[in-house]
């Protein structure tokens, strides 16, 4: 039986994959007849916009949706939404990092990973030191959520 990491690393591995190998395209068999049981506004809405294909057209492609959603997992965490908030107020060591989100070395080491990955942080070695600091995408991130109500 998969847990915790394990299993949200293999869903999500699964997802990418079914996406990549699919492509958003027109069924021929819809789930209802366009010309009589759509509502009308909905009807008349869809015509302008040239139909089904035309609606499809307009959904970006697979790999802008793997990306954006690999953007809303990292910030779907609150663990690291507490780090970027701390990064926010001062650039800070995996030590004060540490303390702050109470976790082990190596989920703290992972959090950290995400983060950098999206580049919301960045890393810099100051002597035997790794000092980590919120990039402007981390803020602009960052703002994005407290607009969404936190």
């Amino acid at each position: 039986m998969l847990t915790g990491r394990v299993k949200y690393v293999a869903i999500s591995y699964k997802f990418e994959l079914l996406m990549a190998q699919s492509r958003v395209k027109p069924s021929k068999e819809y789930c209802c007849d366009f010309t009589q049981d759509l509502p009308e506004p909905i009807r008349m809405d869809l015509e302008k916009r040239g139909g089904v294909e035309g609606l499809i057209s307009r959904i970006p492609e697979v790999s802008a949706l793997l990306a954006s959603s690999r953007l809303h997992q990292a910030l779907a965490d609150p663990i690291r939404l507490t780090i970027l908030n701390a990064l926010h107020a001062q650039p800070l060591c995996v030590c004060v990092i540490k303390g702050i989100v109470n976790i082990a070395a190596s989920k703290l080491s992972y959090h950290l990973s995400i983060l950098k990955e999206q580049d919301f942080i960045v890393g810099e070695q100051q002597g035997n030191w790794i000092i980590y600091s919120i990039t402007d995408r981390g803020r602009r991130a960052l703002k994005c959520t407290e607009r969404m109500g936190m």
